[in-house]
């Protein structure tokens, strides 16, 4: 059995990094806002702001941060990291800004080129930064339409959970099927018939 200090150091060092990453997110998007560098949330961030929208105690903790941006602001955005002590660095097509003082990509923030594919085999590009809304003062978010796009397209075993946290608060119903294109219509039916809805 673990001793309960023990218990309470791993709580505190979970709160830590949660608090690390609301720190890095909150530093890079103000820095971008103060750039005038456009950008949107993505990904895990997306949804954790959407859900949160309808039921704050629906949100799933996540450490990615995931920004869209368009490919021609980067030098401009590569500044405004600079301001906050972040780097750019690129590795196999992936950019993503590192901590000067903790360079880990796995503490990254992960850059999305708008208007271009994820991945090669990705049958649609990433939405547009015009696609993006403010759900909080001072944070840009994907529209929902073009995040369930996204999350369609990826679908990895993340992507459905992220779907599923979002269907089952109400944000995904199934009007929204005619709007997608048939193969991530059929992802989404089969998702929405497996929550019962």
């Amino acid at each position: 059995m673990i001793a309960a200090t023990n218990k309470l150091e791993l709580w505190q060092r979970y709160v830590m990094a949660l608090d690390a990453v609301t720190d890095r997110l909150e530093r890079i998007t103000r820095a971008l806002v103060e750039a005038g560098v456009p950008y949107a949330l993505v990904g895990g961030q997306a949804v954790v702001l959407w859900v949160a929208s309808k039921d704050p105690a629906a949100v799933r903790t996540t450490k990615d941060i995931n920004i869209l941006l368009r490919r021609e602001d980067l030098p401009r955005a590569k500044a405004a990291a600079l301001t906050v002590e972040m780097d750019y660095f690129e590795a196999l097509g992936v950019g993503m800004f590192l901590e000067r003082k903790e360079p880990n990509p796995r503490h990254a923030v992960h850059l999305i080129w708008a208007g271009e594919k994820v991945r090669p085999e990705n049958a649609f590009p990433a939405p547009l930064v015009d696609e993006r809304l403010s759900l909080e003062p001072g944070k840009s978010v994907i529209t929902l339409p073009a995040l369930v796009q996204m999350k369609l397209l990826s679908f990895r075993d993340q992507d459905r959970v992220h779907l599923r946290d979002m269907i089952d608060v109400g944000l995904i119903e199934r009007s929204m099927l005619t709007k997608l294109p048939s193969e991530l219509a059929a992802k989404l039916a089969t998702l929405l018939v497996d929550a019962g809805r």
